[in-house]
C-alpha cells in the first residue's frame, strides 16, 4: 500500500496503481471528472499510464450542469 494526498486528505492506495484505478476505486468511472496531479492536469486518455506514486497530490473535480 501507498498513501497519496486526493482533495487534500491522506489516502490509501495499492502500489503502482494508475489514475484510472483510482477513479474506478472511487466509483467515479464514466463521470465527468478533471484530475490533476502535483497540480498538473491529467488529460483522460492519458489516466491508464499516469501511475501514482507515494505522496502525490491529486485533485479531482467533478463536473456539475446547471444554470
Amino acid at each position: 500500500m501507498m498513501e497519496i494526498e486526493l482533495n487534500g486528505a491522506p489516502h490509501a492506495l495499492q502500489q503502482g496503481a494508475c489514475i484510472a484505478d483510482l477513479v474506478a476505486s472511487l466509483d467515479l468511472a464514466g463521470k465527468a471528472l478533471a484530475i490533476a496531479v502535483n497540480r498538473e492536469v491529467v488529460p483522460r486518455q492519458s489516466w491508464a499510464a499516469r501511475q501514482l506514486q507515494p505522496r502525490d497530490r491529486v485533485d479531482i473535480v467533478r463536473a456539475i450542469g446547471g444554470g
